[in-house]
């Protein structure tokens, strides 16, 4: 358990980042979710 706030805050970002940016999930195909937005965005419509 982290009594630290600024200590959890830093790991929990730590954790977000590559969870979105270095993951690959599954559920997308083996992209990440920032790939997958990449591709909804820079796509044509």
């Amino acid at each position: 358990m982290i009594d630290d706030t600024e200590l959890f805050n830093d790991r929990l970002q730590e954790w977000e980042d590559f969870y979105n940016y270095n993951r690959p999930h599954g559920g997308l195909g083996g992209q990440t979710p920032y790939e997958r937005l990449r591709q909804k965005t820079t796509s044509p419509v």
